[in-house]
């Protein structure tokens, strides 16, 4: 039951690769659908049935592509009374491996705004992010929104990228294949962020998140996951499938034999070559066990990913080898409902499950072995030591040595008195240590924790209080937002024509600028080049909200970025950067601080960055035209700016036009913007070109704006009745 005067909350779980469903989970038909996708759904489920919680729903990105089941692609399933997946257009409609995602990132914050916002102003209190890309995603919607961000990562970039350099690959090629620069400076960034971090060990902390900059122990807290123990059971009265049991006996030449059994998708860090070594190269073993691999499903091996298909190739060479046919089983069609039948198939043969990795953060199958009372083999690393620790119902290898997995695997089907141990010390210690509703009950008393802790200073409140006479902005369907210098101005023709296009359509959107400036010059330097005064004015790169002539500033935006912002230290810090200028003071704002750059004498902003972070201060670091650094709240930007805007008053972001030219433009350009980069913009631009909904114009200026008015047909979006937004 609720505590008295405690309200249940809404969770929101952002989970962005894979293939998410309700049911039969597709694990190992790639790479990236593996335990993460198994966690995030149970955890869901788990979530929704804790009297503290009123809903959770789990977004995740939609998927239309025809080499996949119409699952994918559905908006909306239910996974239980009051939890939900929650598909969102992100990127193109094709599937797309996780490596593949981090360019249209920013198009899914959009998307997550549009769908809280049409859910009828209920903001979630909670935001449990799952792997890096999600990480970056839940950031910027904590930072909009001002609500808590906790974090899983799953696995993680910094240990993953030097077991690849140190296993011989060229740095330049793993950069390419994996994005490990822009996933690391995510996760980074998440770890600076979140209120808290969940790990599944103690060793994710010690050995792994500890190579970080922003690594901070008191953040973290191990929560081992659960397992579905009405999925994962021992085997019972009720027969095996027959059919399935024929169709993995019809590889076996003696099937009655112990099954040695290891389920993985086919990839180089799950050690399946240095399997088939210890069991090939061992006689012994051979007379004692059969082995059976389930290493995802195929119709064709020319058909999986370049990678997977190495592996099963040497895989199937490595058989031939040892002439291992009669012996080893590799089913190419195995589905999930047949995954606990299998544990359970190997358990009534008095097998074992082998783990076989070369590094293992957790080992999600190891807990679903010891629910089927199957003793296990597992790597000297991670997770399994806490896992055997806590079930004793098997033991730990040098992974690395296939002799070492050899002997373990001996040494479990040797003596059948203490296989029946272990069996039955698996089944208690999942009881104890790994079933949902503990995991639950510890992460609903942390979360509260992390609620009371935060909730002064997440308190936020967007709701529309100026009076339509004070602004356009509640009577609007779409806007115009549109740098000042380079962009609206430097063509008095163009903007001449430009200015008589507004008049034209006064009313039907609403006009603003977003602009460097503050806010005075911005008005002075508009009256010079006879500009009227915009609906809605973003000013100081995004660092303050004004409305129309009265210039009634956004009280909330205000209050919504102050979160850890001090300027006089940051001032005072930045006076040991070499190459540095303060601007004069009429540049200088409450939550903006300005300098003019010598670029051959200025750090890497990376690195002002770290050591501004290493005194424990914290600032956005906006550089642009080769000459100007501006210093802003870690929650001020211009394309922060408007997706408040977006957000508080129901335009949905895909109705802003936006127009600029240099790099304090970039994050209001991408995303789900109709993105305008005028004729004269500068190189720091250059990168955007190819990216969806970002039209490079050729005419300059004022008169770039009007053709990328034309390029969206900008004047023809249809107005959204106010209860739709």
């Amino acid at each position: 039951m609720s505590a008295p005067g405690e309200r249940p909350i809404y969770i929101l779980m952002i989970s962005m690769h894979g293939l998410i469903r309700s049911e039969n989970l597709e694990l190992g038909r790639d790479a990236d659908t593996g335990g993460q996708i198994t966690y995030v759904v149970e955890l869901a489920r788990a979530l929704s049935k804790h009297p503290l919680v009123e809903k959770v729903d789990l977004l995740t990105r939609r998927i239309d592509d025809d080499s996949l089941p119409l699952d994918y692609s559905i908006p909306e399933e239910q996974l239980e009374h009051n939890a939900r997946i929650i598909r969102l257009p992100c990127g193109p409609k094709r599937y797309l491996r996780k490596e593949s995602l981090w360019p249209h990132l920013d198009q899914m914050v959009d998307q997550c705004l549009h769908f809280l916002r049409n859910q009828g102003g209920r903001l979630p209190d909670l935001l449990h992010t799952h792997y890096a890309d999600a990480g970056y995603v839940g950031q910027q919607l904590s930072l909009l929104l001002g609500i808590p961000q906790v974090h899983t990562g799953h696995s993680l970039g910094h240990p993953k990228r030097e077991r690849l350099l140190a296993s011989g690959r060229k740095a330049a090629t793993i950069e390419r294949q994996f994005n490990f620069e822009r996933r690391i400076a995510a996760e980074e960034s998440v770890l600076e962020h979140a209120s808290m971090i969940i790990t599944s060990t103690q060793q994710e902390i010690d050995e792994q998140y500890s190579l970080y900059r922003h690594f901070d122990h008191q953040r973290f807290r191990v929560i081992p996951p659960g397992t579905n123990t009405t999925r994962f059971s021992p085997p019972g009265r009720r027969k095996i499938s027959q059919e399935l049991q024929e169709s993995i006996d019809r590889f076996f030449s003696a099937p009655d034999k112990p099954l040695i059994l290891t389920i993985c998708r086919p990839e180089v860090r799950k050690n399946l070559k240095g399997l088939i070594a210890a069991f090939g190269e061992s006689e012994e073993l051979q007379q004692q066990a059969n082995l059976l691999i389930i290493a995802g499903t195929r119709d064709d091996i020319r058909d999986l990913e370049e990678s997977q298909q190495q592996v099963m190739q040497e895989l199937l060479l490595d058989i031939d080898r040892y002439d291992l046919w009669g012996k080893v089983a590799i089913p190419k069609h195995v589905s999930q409902e047949d995954i606990p039948e299998l544990y359970r198939l190997a358990a009534r043969r008095r097998g074992v499950f082998v783990n076989a990795a070369l590094t293992e953060p957790f080992g999600l199958t190891l807990i679903e072995a010891a629910a089927s009372g199957l003793p296990f083999v597992a790597p000297d690393d991670g997770g399994p030591r806490d896992i055997v620790h806590n079930c004793r119902s098997g033991l730990l290898a040098n992974t690395l040595d296939s002799s070492a997995i050899a002997d373990a695997l001996k040494e479990v089907l040797a003596d059948k008195k203490r296989w029946r141990t272990w069996a039955k010390n698996g089944l208690a210690g999942i009881k104890r240590h790994y079933n949902w509703p503990a995991h639950v009950n510890t992460y609903m008393k942390q979360v509260r924790h992390v609620l009371r802790r935060d909730r002064k200073r997440w308190r936020r409140q967007l709701v529309i209080t100026l009076d339509s006479g004070k602004s356009y902005m509640p009577l609007v369907n779409s806007a115009l937002i549109s740098d000042i210098d380079n962009t609206l101005l430097g063509d008095k023709r163009s903007l001449r024509q430009l200015v008589s296009w507004l008049k034209e359509h006064k009313g039907k959107f609403a006009f603003g600028i977003a602009t460097g400036r503050p806010i005075d010059s911005a008005v002075a330097i508009l009256k010079q080049w006879q500009v009227p005064i915009p609906e809605v004015l973003i000013s100081s790169v995004g660092s303050e909200i004004h409305y129309g002539a009265r210039l009634i500033p956004d009280t909330g935006w205000a209050n919504h970025i102050r979160h850890k912002w001090r300027r006089e230290a940051l001032q005072e810090a930045m006076k040991d950067f070499p190459g540095l200028t303060l601007q004069a003071a009429e540049n200088q704002r409450e939550f903006k601080l300005s300098y003019i750059v010598d670029p051959g004498k200025m750090l890497p902003i990376e690195e002002i960055n770290r050591r501004l972070r290493d005194q424990q201060l914290f600032a956005q670091l906006i550089y642009s035209h080769n000459e100007f650094l501006d210093l802003l709240p870690i929650r001020a930007s211009k394309g922060h700016a408007i997706r408040y805007l977006a957000y508080k008053w129901g335009v949905p972001v895909r109705h802003f036009l936006v127009a600029g030219d240099s790099g304090n433009d970039h994050e209001m350009l991408v995303g789900d913007t109709l993105g305008v980069v005028v004729g004269n913009h500068s190189e720091e631009l250059d990168k955007l070109r190819g990216m969806e909904q970002v039209y490079f114009a050729q005419g300059q200026y004022a008169a770039g704006i009007l053709e990328g008015i034309a390029h969206y047909h900008f004047d023809e979006i249809k107005p959204i009745p106010v209860g739709e937004r």
